[in-house]
Order: C-alpha cells, then sequence, then structure tokens
C-alpha cells in the first residue's frame, strides 16, 4: 500500500477488522447473559477484578506489539529481511523473557493483593488463585501472539488477522458453554478466555510459518534491535499506562470501596461500552500501518489525511455508540434482566457518552505513533488517566455508586483539549482551528447533543414501552440513523462541506454494487 493512497482506499482493510470485531462482539455480548446467570454478579465481579489486576500487564504487551509493528512496518523488503529478523527476534526475547517474570508475579502475588486491597472473601473468591494463574497464563500466550500479529499487521494483511481472532473468540466462547455450567466458578470463565488467547497464539504461529516463515527467528537479543525498540516502547508504556489507569479507575476504586456484584454491574455496562468503542478502534486500526509510510510526505498532504480520516471515523464513532443511547435501559433489560438494568442504565449512557469523546483520540494516537512521537501519545494518555483517577478518587467515595462513570467524561475532556493543543503545536497551519471545529467537535458534539434529545423524547412519548428485541434494534437503529445524518447535515455548514461530501460519495460508491455506483 503506498501512502499516495485515499483515506477511503482503505476500507477494504477496515471491513476485515469490521468483520472479526462483529463476530467477536455478538459472541461475547451474546454468551453474557449465560455467563451471569450460571456464575452470579458476585462471581462475575471478582472475575471483573482479577481482570484488572492483571490490566497492568497491557502496558507490557502492548507497547511491544505496537512498536514491532511499526519497526517491521518500515523494513518490507527484501533487503530489509535481516534486520527484519533481529527485530522480531529480539521482540519474541522480550515477549517470552520478560513477559514469562510479569506471569509468575501475578500468579504469586496476585490472590493475596487482591484479598487486601478488595477485601474479597466468601464463596465467590475461594478459588482466587487458580483465577490469577489462569488468567496470567492468557495474558502470557496473548503477549506472545501480540509479535507475530505484528507480522501481519506491519504489511496490513487483515484477512489473516481478522481469522485469527475470530478462531480464538470462537474457541473461548464454546469452551465457556461447556465448561461454565460443569464448573460455576470465576476461575473457570477466566481460564476459558485462556484457552483461546492459547488457540490464537497457535494460529498465528501455524500461519505465519506457512505464509512468510523466512521473515520468522528464534528468540535472542540484539543490542541494534533491543535500542530500537525500547526508544520507541518506552514511551509507549507511558501511554499504555495512563489508557490503563483512565479505563480501570472506577473499577479499581469500586472493587475497594463496594461489594463485588457493583463491579459485575459497572462491567456489563463498560463491556457494552466497550464493544461499541473497540468495533470503532479496530475500522480505524489500518491507518496506523498507513501513516507509518508517510514519513516523506508534505505537512499539507499529511494534515489532509489526518483530519478527513478523522472526520469519518468520529462520524461513525457518534452514530453507533450514540445509538446506545436512547435504547441503554431497554437493551440492559432484555440482555441480562431487569435487575441489572435497574443499576446499570445510567452509567452505560455516560460510559457511552464518554467513548464519543474519547473517539476524538483514536486517529491522532496512530498518526502520533506512526511518526514515532510516542512521547507526545504518552502525555495525552497520562494526562487522560491523571485527570480519571483524580475524578473518581472525589467523586465515588462521596457519591458513591451514582457517580460510576463521571471520571471518564472528565478524562476524555482532558484528553480532547490536551489533543488540540499538541495539534497546534505540531502544524503551523492558520485554519486548524477551524480544521477541528469541523472534523473533530461538530460531529462529535452534534452526536451527543442528538443522542440525549432522542432519549429525552423517547422517555416523554413512550415511557411504559416493554422492551424487546425487536424494539431495542429497531429503536437502536434509528437512532444511529438520525445522528448520522444529522452530523453529516452539519458537515455542510463549514468551510470543509465540499471535501466531507465528495468522502461520503466515495465510501457510498465503494460499497454500493458496481452498477449503482
Amino acid at each position: 500500500m503506498t501512502s499516495r493512497q485515499n483515506p477511503v482506499d482503505l476500507l477494504g482493510n477496515s471491513a476485515w477488522n469490521a468483520m472479526a470485531f462483529v463476530v467477536a462482539v455478538v459472541l461475547n455480548l451474546a454468551i453474557l447473559p449465560f455467563v451471569i446467570h450460571r456464575l452470579g454478579l458476585a462471581a462475575f465481579g471478582v472475575a471483573g477484578l482479577v481482570t484488572a489486576c492483571i490490566a497492568p500487564a497491557l502496558v507490557f504487551s502492548n507497547a511491544l506489539g505496537m512498536s514491532t509493528a511499526r519497526e517491521l512496518a518500515q523494513r518490507l523488503t527484501p533487503f530489509d529481511r535481516d534486520d527484519a529478523r533481529r527485530l522480531f527476534s529480539t521482540a519474541v526475547m522480550l515477549a517470552l523473557g520478560a513477559g514469562s517474570l510479569i506471569a509468575l508475579f501475578f500468579v504469586v502475588a496476585g490472590a493475596p493483593f487482591a484479598r487486601l486491597a478488595f477485601h474479597l472473601g466468601g464463596p465467590a473468591a475461594d478459588d482466587l488463585g487458580l483465577a490469577f494463574a489462569l488468567a496470567a497464563c492468557g495474558w502470557l500466550c496473548q503477549s506472545v501472539s501480540a509479535i507475530f500479529l505484528a507480522l501481519f499487521t506491519a504489511r496490513q494483511d487483515y484477512r489473516r488477522l481478522a481469522a485469527i481472532g475470530i478462531v480464538s473468540t470462537v474457541v473461548a466462547t464454546v469452551s465457556m458453554l461447556l465448561l461454565i455450567p460443569r464448573a460455576p466458578h470465576a476461575s473457570t470463565f477466566l481460564g476459558c478466555q485462556a484457552l483461546g488467547f492459547a488457540i490464537g497464539l497457535l494460529a498465528a504461529l501455524a500461519w505465519s510459518r506457512g505464509s512468510i516463515g523466512e521473515w520468522l527467528a528464534g528468540p535472542a537479543l540484539h543490542r541494534d534491535a533491543l535500542g530500537r525498540l525500547v526508544r520507541l516502547g518506552s514511551w509507549q508504556v507511558a501511554a499504555q499506562g495512563g489508557a490503563l489507569f483512565a479505563a480501570q479507575a472506577d473499577r479499581y476504586l469500586l472493587g475497594a470501596l463496594l461489594q463485588p456484584q457493583f463491579v459485575g454491574f459497572y462491567g456489563v455496562a463498560q463491556r457494552l461500552e466497550e464493544a461499541m468503542y473497540i468495533g470503532i478502534l479496530k475500522v480505524g486500526e489500518i491507518l496506523f500501518p498507513f501513516f507509518s509510510t508517510l514519513q516523506k510526505e508534505a505537512e499539507g498532504r499529511k494534515v489532509d489525511l489526518l483530519f478527513r480520516s478523522s472526520w469519518i471515523l468520529n462520524v461513525l464513532a457518534a452514530s453507533a455508540l450514540g445509538g446506545l443511547i436512547p435504547v441503554a435501559g431497554a437493551l440492559l433489560h432484555v440482555w441480562t434482566g431487569a435487575e441489572v438494568a435497574a443499576e446499570a442504565e445510567r452509567v452505560l449512557v455516560v460510559l457511552s457518552i464518554a467513548g464519543i469523546l474519547g473517539s476524538s483520540a483514536n486517529v491522532f494516537g496512530f498518526y502520533l505513533l506512526a511518526q514515532g512521537r510516542s512521547r507526545s501519545n504518552a502525555v495525552i494518555a497520562l494526562l487522560t488517566g491523571i485527570f480519571t483517577l483524580a475524578t473518581s478518587a472525589v467523586a465515588l467515595p462521596h457519591f458513591g455508586w451514582v457517580a460510576a462513570g463521571w471520571s471518564a467524561c472528565v478524562g476524555m475532556i482532558a484528553q480532547m483539549a490536551t489533543i488540540v493543543v499538541l495539534l497546534r503545536r505540531s502544524f503551523d497551519l492558520d485554519d486548524m482551528g477551524a480544521r477541528v471545529l469541523h472534523f473533530v467537535l461538530m460531529p462529535l458534539g452534534s452526536g451527543i447533543a442528538t443522542a440525549l434529545v432522542l432519549r429525552y423524547g423517547l422517555e416523554r412519548v413512550a415511557p411504559d414501552l416493554g422492551p424487546s428485541w425487536w424494539s431495542v434494534v429497531v429503536v437502536g437503529a434509528l437512532s444511529a440513523a438520525t445522528i448520522l445524518a444529522v452530523a453529516v447535515a452539519a458537515s455542510q455548514l463549514g468551510p470543509y462541506r465540499t471535501v466531507c461530501r465528495r468522502d461520503l460519495r466515495a465510501i457510498i460508491g465503494r460499497f454500493l454494487p458496481l452498477g449503482a455506483a
């Protein structure tokens, strides 16, 4: 793929990412009511707390995977093969060596720490040690797998990436159906997830050996390769750390202050919002290797691609996440039951708003990372994490469960402000403010406002409407379509309406039959 491609030409790769996401989200959301019914909210909350404790390890694995993908994306020619092999072997060595030590730490210290920090006890936490062991093994498989997946990411081979992700999700889901009824424990749920990660690792290994085996190499440390990975990865660790605190702050404090079932309520709402948010992220993920090829392009070309890509994804995010807001209560009711809906409805609305605001960072984050500016990404993530954690620390002790999710909104607002400041420092353009307003703030703001108006209107018009799957799907789809229409209409009010209209036509032409296009 060349740097001269239009952003809409990337939709083929986005389609593979989207397909893998659709399969994953359908299976994960479909299995969750079954898991909650068989485990109970307390055990499900314990599993959520174990996952939150393991989450800091993702700082290492995600940073290493992203650094490896970026470096390999710049070494795709046969002349660079030896250098690429050294990078790959060094990354594998780091994943295995450092990853094994991290996993061992969680196996030994995870359960005692969780019992002390979250006051865990009773039948729901009887298998806490086994739960940490299985979760740590699953993370280690995921960490090593990320290095093999980086080979496909660098080549923008999203067909194979999608296939590996689908296989992993299917295995985890089927194992839950078979094993959880026989052993309804938190450790069983986490073990099934670990099994999915292990099968994903085996699939990635087998597929890479069969298609690009000449680019593989055994684990080894090479000083030059290690230096390149560490230079990029060190700041990426800081970025991942900030993002981790932003994502897990409420869960940590809820676990410390309240009973595990409240972590379960929060986890259900967050699972829905995350599913939609990650889907948007997956669609835009293909921009990372694409932006990596823009190193020698003119500044004007980079800015044009950056903001046009951002507008497309922001409109998509506002429509998809905004569609959850009017039907939040009804969706939770038909999905998990009246008890969960009563507790988690407001949290889902707040988290959906936070997800829309957070979408402003996705494209810019991929661009900064692809350009080797991990320090800027770290600043964004750390400031987001600081504001999120500070808000949680103040709000949850004073207001309790009703304040869950507030910190996410505050953190995303801080993130957006930081991005605007960094953009002004990165590009010397007179119309930077107008671009940010038109391509970033307008679609997100119009999406949030429209979603809240639709929610208020639905409550006034049909307050006693009985929830059902067909009504949730119809109202949610109509809400998303309305938000999309409003965002597109708003794009025709500014100075860049011609650019937006041209990209919309290209997108429509891409998916319509040839004759209609």
